[in-house]
């Protein structure tokens, strides 16, 4: 494994956010959700192509707090522009569980 410095860890702005909408990515080659994350009024709403269709529902993800980089470019994703990375573990059968925190928190505060 090859560590990096602080300075490079600092540089990765990883938020929480509120996910405020999820709907089917229909046009995706996998299944996926387009997800709206509220990251706070600093930051505000971004979008995200989210492969995580496997274990969660789009109405339950709503409301849902999750982490997201929020510093990275858009990355243009079939039809849509995806705004941020929402972060999750990817287990040995390909399903995605999301990092999220254990109490809710104020949306936009960055992990320490």
């Amino acid at each position: 494994m090859e560590t990096i410095s602080w300075q490079d860890f600092e540089q990765v702005d990883l938020r929480v956010g509120t996910i405020v909408t999820a709907e089917v990515f229909a046009e995706a080659r996998l299944p996926a959700y387009i997800l709206h994350v509220d990251f706070g009024p600093d930051i505000g709403v971004l979008k995200s192509s989210a492969q995580i269709a496997d274990l969660y529902h789009t109405e339950g993800l709503v409301g849902q707090q999750v982490i997201g980089v929020v510093n990275f470019p858009p990355k243009q994703i079939g039809p849509i522009q995806s705004q941020c990375l929402i972060t999750g573990f990817p287990q040995a059968d390909g399903t995605v569980v999301l990092i999220q925190p254990e109490r809710p928190v104020e949306n936009g505060l960055k992990l320490a």
